[in-house]
């Protein structure tokens, strides 16, 4: 058997194995490219309750005092059991980093508020605002065209 691997940032990411029959370890890898590699949901953490959050309908992912808080789509804020860095690269590509402790989703972005002293913040549907480094906001001009 042979493992190929090639790293390309620039190319859709594709899955494709070659295999003579069908068996447990091929089923084991398609599950968990197809299930696990595609992050749907999260667990959001709210005082006593536990809600399902759709990952389309998240605003923005931030870390704040050593814990990952979401910002929702309903205006609340729910605590994730799950470090930044950990589920950044299981996020859709719709999702962009604006800062340093912040990835945002940029189907939920109405503007972007731009402040005397030049910095800038990213305003969401439900009102709630971040702001946006420099360095992040260089990237999404290159990228987005804005």
């Amino acid at each position: 058997m042979k493992f190929k691997l090639v790293i390309n940032k620039d190319a859709e990411e594709e899955i494709t194995a070659v295999v003579h029959e069908r068996t447990e370890m091929i089923d084991a890898i398609e599950h968990l490219v197809i299930h696990e590699g595609n992050l749907e949901e999260l667990y959001g953490y709210d005082k006593d309750t536990i809600k399902i959050l759709k990952i389309q309908e998240i605003e923005s992912i931030f870390a704040q005092d050593n814990k990952t808080y979401v910002s929702y789509a309903d205006g609340r804020q729910y605590s994730i059991k799950v470090r930044l860095y950990e589920i950044e690269s299981k996020l859709p590509d719709y999702f962009i980093r604006i800062n340093k402790s912040a990835i945002a989703n940029r189907r939920q972005i109405v503007q972007f508020d731009v402040q005397f002293s030049g910095a800038v913040d990213a305003v969401f549907k439900s009102g709630y605002k971040d702001y946006v480094s420099r360095r992040c906001f260089a990237e999404l001009k290159r990228r987005y065209g804005i």
